[in-house]
């Protein structure tokens, strides 16, 4: 059993190319040491937006419970030192696992 989150970016006008940069050097390296499974990133260039998806072994409450610790990380924490916020508005949420 694992569980999934959908995160869904509307970027900062200007940023994409940013922001896709920040992404593929950080969170293939913090997410997957923090014991996530990046499922998959796609980017939208003419939507100015980014799609991606990790998961974690275990039901919503491990999940969650494991992006507390992420979230707390010195890890994570490098990641984002001195990084300008380039999501303008975030739209995140567990994917519902019952469907086809």
């Amino acid at each position: 059993m694992k569980t999934i989150q959908l995160r869904r970016y509307t970027l900062v006008d200007g940023e994409y190319d940013a922001f896709v940069a920040w992404w593929e050097e950080w969170m293939p390296r913090v997410r997957p040491s923090a014991g996530f499974t990046i499922e998959f990133a796609y980017g939208i260039r003419e939507g100015n937006q980014f799609v991606w998806a990790v998961s974690a072994p275990g039901d919503a409450a491990a999940f969650r419970a494991l992006e507390q610790e992420y979230l707390a990380s010195d890890a994570r924490a490098a990641a984002f030192d001195g990084v300008p916020q380039r999501v303008a508005v975030y739209d995140i949420a567990l994917v519902d696992d019952d469907v086809a």
